[in-house]
């Protein structure tokens, strides 16, 4: 059972606590205050439900903590919102905003385009940290080439195979031995 941590501000809805009953979800609900940090680590939500009125700083200051410390699905229904607003709120990684929303019929829905992007999110970064990863190995690599080719007089093509010959020899990944040969490198300047 999906745990759901709904934190409202002056704008409760029985409405909105009707829906969540009619769905499998464990609701647990508190008023917004500056320990949400708190309560987040208590609760444990799977995916948290903000039921604002309007956004002040201290929301906008939880979020960015939130995505940083504990990723969750997010899904805001608030008052009003401008541009500005969804701008903040996008890059803050808010899974579904709903606006001046009086009627929640779709909220099952709701919490599963939440979940979907939230997880196709975490996808992308996932694989941008890869990729980040992946570059700097292979940023590593040509450096420890370069070192082979200028100290040893290797070709390229040597340099490549001796720093791969090294790896596999000592059962290390080449950009391990990459690193190995930069760190020699530097020591013996």
């Amino acid at each position: 059972m999906m745990n759901l941590l709904l934190v409202e501000s002056n704008r409760h809805s029985d409405a909105l606590m009707l829906a969540l009953q009619q769905t499998a979800i464990h609701v647990h609900k508190t008023a917004y205050s500056l320990s949400l940090p708190t309560l987040i680590k208590e609760a444990e939500p799977d995916i948290i439900l903000f039921n604002l009125g309007v956004l002040n700083e201290s929301v906008l200051q939880d979020l960015a903590w939130l995505n940083q410390h504990f990723p969750l699905p997010v899904i805001m229904l608030i008052a009003d919102a401008d541009q500005d607003v969804i701008q903040q709120l996008m890059a803050l990684e808010v899974s579904l905003l709903q606006v001046n929303c009086l009627e929640y019929a779709e909220l099952q829905s709701w919490l599963q385009i939440a979940v979907a992007r939230f997880k196709q999110l975490q996808h992308l970064k996932n694989a941008l940290e890869e990729a980040k990863a992946q570059l700097e190995d292979r940023k590593q690599i040509d450096r420890a080439k370069a070192i082979l080719i200028k100290t040893q007089h290797y070709t390229e093509h040597e340099a490549y195979h001796t720093l791969r010959k090294l790896a596999m020899d000592r059962n290390s990944t080449l950009s391990e031995m990459a690193k190995n040969v930069i760190a020699m490198a530097e020591l013996l300047k």
